[in-house]
């Protein structure tokens, strides 16, 4: 009984977790509310969060990973970056995170789109226009992904009662 509340105790840490992952770039955040239910689904013997809802939510968390590196070209796309604007936009998330860390996920795309541009031939104005659509991109991922964590802590709420 005491583990068990434990167990729920944590899960809920883990969506709550989830949610400061989202705002903050060095937290896995929908990854580890995805695994606060999988505990809470576990512990209840998946009599109120199924495998079905499980499965649901993961199509979507790996959808957010997905978006991570795509709303930031779509972003700079929106802002009439160049290919090479989109291509820096996408290379910058990953690059980003390998030199500055968690905080890349942030920096490297509007450094990447910016440097694409510049490469392209764009002139700095237009260049940093693309750059700040990235980074516009990233907070509308960013936003998409904080309201999934919050439905994710409705289930779980809904769940106890």
């Amino acid at each position: 009984m005491i583990g068990e509340i434990l167990l729920i105790t944590f899960s809920f840490l883990l969506v709550l977790a989830g949610i400061l992952g989202v705002i903050l770039p060095f937290l896995p955040g929908v990854p580890l509310a995805w695994l606060g239910m999988l505990i809470f689904a576990y512990v209840t013997e998946f009599a109120i969060i199924t495998w079905g809802t499980l499965l649901f939510f993961l199509g979507f968390t790996v959808l957010t990973l997905l978006l991570d590196i795509l709303a930031p070209m779509l972003g700079a796309k929106k802002y009439n970056a160049s290919r090479y604007g989109l291509i820096g936009a996408g290379a910058g998330v990953i690059l980003g995170i390998m030199v500055f860390g968690p905080i890349g996920i942030v920096i490297g795309p509007f450094l990447g789109a910016l440097a694409g541009e510049m490469v392209s031939g764009k002139l700095f104005d237009d260049a940093v226009r693309a750059a700040i659509g990235a980074l516009l991109g990233i907070l509308a991922g960013s936003a998409i992904k904080l309201a999934l964590v919050i439905v994710m802590l409705g289930f779980l709420i809904v769940a106890l009662f």
